[in-house]
């Protein structure tokens, strides 16, 4: 009894010391800014509602920071402010005092005109009708710059995930007043490699959870979104199966009423549908400053992240282009401090570096002309297994050597090429039993997935294991990774799905409390799924010849990750993630529309031998040191 009242008081001390924190930095907010809400005119007559927070502190002009978003710049009213105590505002931007812009997006919650996702960058644009994000962002900086008082004319663009892709394509407003930008999270691709596929792979969890609410149409003023999704059931896994195929999920829940949804599934290759929604073609002659954020295990848009730098880099030659990425999940920066995800810890601060050391001083230097940029490396990484973060000056950075990792018989993962003549590894991929991509029974797609536990996986008969002796010394990854398998399969198609690991030693255990068994945990690094049907050509899928070796090659996203000595490197390698992704019948059939008895078994033979050697080809960083 006296132990709960003595937890009683204290958990109401600890509410109202927090109470009292939030009611000094919301004091804060109110005090120091007021809010308006305007309907900015676009060229084509659309207006698209704003909400902005100005300073009242008229000692000095402040720049703009704006944020672009499909999901509601809510709270509506000129009274109602948005809680800007969270860690990045409040202690990061709002006390610089930035004058704050978020807008609805066209089309969507008070803003007028049609919504399009993704919508299609127009490079050349003849007419007033001819509208994008890029123009309309243009459109917003020009009305901002001219009727916001106080303002010093320099403008940023930032945002998380969607609102990411929204801040890249500000830099291709080419307006004078944009100094800076911050993809954050940024969705680039979404058939290669960001949210809804991955190289051809329909990613079942997130589109489903995702469209089925964000896709649902709506004219005219909203101001709350629609309702997610109420299943039936708290199994994911359980529900897609007993769905079956996708087209009794489309019958049942999205009919014609969801667009995106409809697109995605009457466009199942790479065609040009894709390529017009794909931000990466356009990122040239980019003049604004850009820095791009990430994190290492990022469910949604990794790919994103990683790609939409090196474009820039690629094509922006006089661009002051950088990048950071960090051991966090979607958005984990603003959303977390970083010290940890699932069962696996990293150091402490991790988030708070960033925004001290990185994104404040970014935009201060670009928007207010103050600070020193020459500090910020331009790749700044934390590698995780050894829990660092390092500055380079490139990336991938100097000193990473490309080194094969070849599949061996007897499940041995090694350096050394095969030298046997005949070898294989094989097992049944079943649909009707696919592989979980977890081992958790849950609803909503996890985020912890991304570094979790796959000592599940690899007791599984149709999960291949390889895995390197105990390391005698650190292997550091640096780069993205390339999967090149020879195999067989016995029907015309199937998918692939090769997951990199980091196997810790048997007496491991962190020195804080950690309750999970963390001896021999098997943590994913990187996994990645490959259908099988685009090995020749994304656009052009072709099926099996069964029976007949073919090589299947594919690339997984960038990892910064060091194998520690007395670790293990594993490799498993199967051909169902579900409901992660969707089920492949395994047939060389339209998978959008076939129905369950198109689902078949198939024999899956991956070749580790002198002339079918199946390998990865890693990243390895010889220097391991960080360049000055």
């Amino acid at each position: 009894m006296k132990k709960s009242i003595l937890f009683f008081l204290l958990f109401n001390m600890c509410m109202i010391t927090y109470a009292r924190i939030i009611n000094q930095d919301s004091l804060y907010i109110v005090t120091n800014y007021y809010k308006i809400e305007r309907k900015i005119p676009m060229r084509d007559g659309v207006k698209l509602f704003t909400s902005i927070y100005i300073p009242k502190n008229t000692s000095e002009k402040h720049p703009i920071l704006i944020e672009r978003t499909p999901y509601s710049c809510a709270p509506y009213g000129e009274n109602n402010f948005y809680p800007f105590w969270s860690k990045r505002t409040k202690d990061y931007l709002v006390n610089e005092n930035y004058i704050i812009v978020v807008q609805d997006v066209r089309g969507k919650y008070m803003s007028e005109g049609t919504f399009e996702d993704v919508r299609p960058y127009i490079p050349t644009k003849k007419t007033a009708q001819d509208v994008d994000e890029a123009s309309d962002v243009f459109d917003a900086i020009e009305w901002l710059v001219k009727n916001i008082p106080n303002n010093n004319g320099c403008v940023g663009v930032s945002g998380i995930s969607y609102p990411g892709f929204y801040a890249a394509m500000a830099a291709l407003s080419y307006h004078p007043a944009l100094k800076a930008i911050s993809p954050q999270a940024p969705v680039a691709d979404w058939w290669i490699g960001d949210d809804a596929h991955h190289n051809g792979a329909f990613f079942l969890l997130d589109n489903f959870d995702f469209q089925y609410y964000f896709g649902m149409p709506h004219k005219g003023n909203r101001t709350t979104a629609y309702p997610k999704f109420i299943y039936p059931t708290k199994d994911n896994y359980d529900f897609h199966l007993k769905m079956g195929s996708i087209k009794n999920l489309t019958k049942a829940y999205m009919n014609d009423s969801v667009k995106f949804w409809k697109d995605a599934l009457n466009h199942p290759n790479y065609d040009d549908f894709w390529k017009s929604h794909s931000l990466i073609p356009h990122l040239k002659n980019i003049k604004s400053a850009v820095l791009t954020t990430g994190g290492l295990f990022d469910a949604e848009d990794c790919w994103g992240t990683w790609n939409v730098y090196k474009a820039i880099e690629k094509n922006c030659s006089n661009t002051a282009n950088k990048i950071v990425v960090g051991p966090w999940f979607h958005g984990g920066w603003e959303r977390s401090d970083g010290s940890k995800l699932g069962n696996v810890q990293f150091t402490q601060g991790v988030s708070d570096y960033y925004f001290k050391n990185i994104e404040l001083p970014f935009f201060n230097f670009y928007l207010k002309n103050k600070g020193d940029i020459s500090k910020i490396s331009e790749a700044t990484i934390y590698f995780t297994g050894e829990n660092k973060w390092k500055q380079f000056s490139q990336w991938p950075p100097i000193g990473v050597t490309t080194t094969p990792m070849y599949l061996n018989e007897k499940s041995i993962l090694s350096f050394t090429k095969p030298t046997v003549q005949l070898s294989n590894s094989k097992y049944i991929s079943d649909p009707s039993k696919p592989v979980p991509y977890t081992e958790d029974v849950h609803l909503r797609r996890t985020k912890e997935y991304m570094c979790d536990d796959q000592r599940f996986a690899s007791r599984r008969p149709d999960v291949l294991v390889f895995s390197t002796d105990t390391l005698t010394e650190d292997v550091t990854l640096a780069g993205p990774i390339l999967a090149k398998l020879l195999v067989s399969i016995s029907t015309t198609d199937a998918d692939f799905v090769v997951k990199l690991i980091d196997v810790f030693p048997d007496n491991f255990n962190y020195s804080t409390e950690n309750k999970y068994p963390m001896g021999g945990y098997q943590m994913l690094v990187r996994g990645e799924i490959f259908r099988g049907r685009y090995r020749n050509s994304l656009s052009t899928p072709e099926a099996f010849t069964p029976n007949k070796t073919e090589e299947v090659k594919f690339e997984l996203p960038d990892v910064a990750h060091t194998f520690s000595k007395g670790h293990k490197i594993m490799v498993q390698i199967q051909s169902t993630w579900f409901p992660l992704a969707d089920r492949n019948p395994q047939q060389f059939v339209d998978i959008y529309s076939c129905d369950e008895k198109d689902f078949v078994e198939s024999t899956i033979k991956i070749f580790h031998d002198s002339n079918n050697s199946s390998c990865l080809l890693l990243p390895v960083l010889k220097n391991i040191l960080p360049e000055k």
